[in-house]
């Protein structure tokens, strides 16, 4: 099922939520909503879901008005960040639960609720209450009992917030493959970018109630259309058009801002004619890279990100003198809104 937002809206008292959002998720495809607190992202999944009214605009699905359709007219799965699983049942009861509200035969359920088990890697585990679950497993049994009614669209609500880093690395990996298996027309909210990037077809990165920039993972990482969107999708040196990094050769001046991500960040011991000399301030090892700080001789503070085999050939230190220049930047009007 695919889903269209055409201009909505939605105010709560004097806070707009969300501002004439436009945006069309593909049937089968996989969507983050990406965004800081407050970005609007929670209250348009909730507007797609119908647990919230726009005051303005509509919501197609399979180009069908929806707007004022209810939840159970959508057939929409909806898993919250914090499981809501029915504590005094076990999981196969969890799982089964709108398979008996809609009075399925009872082979029927049993089947498909057997079925769920072995999809979300629970075989064996039907028995068990929420309680005797970790917290990844609680939130594989929230994702079956969605599935479970065969939903059109399934809308998952910052899923993985409530989990440990790496309980969330692997319930990512792990729904990535749950959906090229089920095929569902997703869309998740989260604040974390790696989240985003990792498990999407597609990410709206939302801002004040706006969506910023709709596209693939690599696409608004190369191409960033705000600002904003550089800043939020990746670590970025921000500097002014004029500093002594660009050695007068890339044509930026003192009109423009210029965003420079770490990796893009040469460092060389010896100078060239395109490099700008710099001082070493802080050298952090990051395990898989490592993190240089360096001032400029303009007192400009740039980050850079080396490999662990360029660290290693540079042999940096603090207060060794190292010359440097950009290897890609992008460059945006200092009156640009962010």
């Amino acid at each position: 099922m695919g889903i269209v937002v055409e201009n909505v809206s939605k105010r709560f008292g004097d806070f707009q939520a969300v501002q004439d959002v436009n945006l069309e998720i593909k049937s089968g495809s996989l969507v983050a909503l990406l965004g800081a607190s407050g970005s609007g992202k929670s209250t348009l999944l909730r507007i797609i879901a119908g647990l919230e009214n726009p005051d303005s605009g509509k919501i197609l699905l399979t180009g069908k008005d929806a707007t004022h359709q209810s939840v159970q007219e959508r057939r929409i799965g909806f898993v919250f960040q914090h499981y809501a699983l029915f504590k005094h049942m076990t999981v196969r009861q969890n799982i089964a639960f709108g398979l008996e509200i809609r009075k399925e035969p009872r082979a029927k359920v049993e089947q498909r609720v057997t079925e769920l088990l072995d999809l979300v890697q629970l075989a064996g585990l039907g028995n068990r209450y929420p309680s005797q679950l970790s917290g990844g497993q609680r939130q594989r049994v929230a994702l079956a009992r969605a599935l479970a009614v065969e939903p059109k669209v399934l809308l998952l609500d910052e899923p993985f917030g409530a989990l440990d880093v790496k309980v969330r690395k692997d319930l990512r990996d792990w729904l990535r493959r749950l959906h090229d298996e089920v095929h569902v027309t997703t869309v998740f909210v989260t604040h974390d970018r790696e989240e985003a990037m990792e498990v999407s077809d597609e990410i709206a990165i939302m801002n004040h109630g706006k969506v910023e920039q709709v596209g693939r993972p690599a696409e608004i990482y190369d191409n960033p259309a705000t600002p904003f969107v550089m800043k939020f999708i990746g670590p970025v040196n921000v500097l002014p058009g004029t500093s002594q990094i660009f050695g007068g050769q890339t044509g930026h001046n003192q009109r423009e801002e210029v965003f420079l991500r770490p990796h893009d960040v040469l460092v060389e011991r010896v100078p060239d004619s395109a490099t700008a000399p710099a001082r070493v301030q802080r050298v952090i090892h990051l395990g898989w890279e490592v993190q240089a700080e360096l001032v400029m001789d303009d007192g400009q503070v740039v980050t850079a990100h080396l490999t662990r085999d360029r660290f290693d050939e540079l042999k940096l230190e603090p207060r060794q003198r190292v010359f440097v220049k950009p290897k890609g930047v992008k460059a945006f009007p200092l009156h640009y809104s962010i």
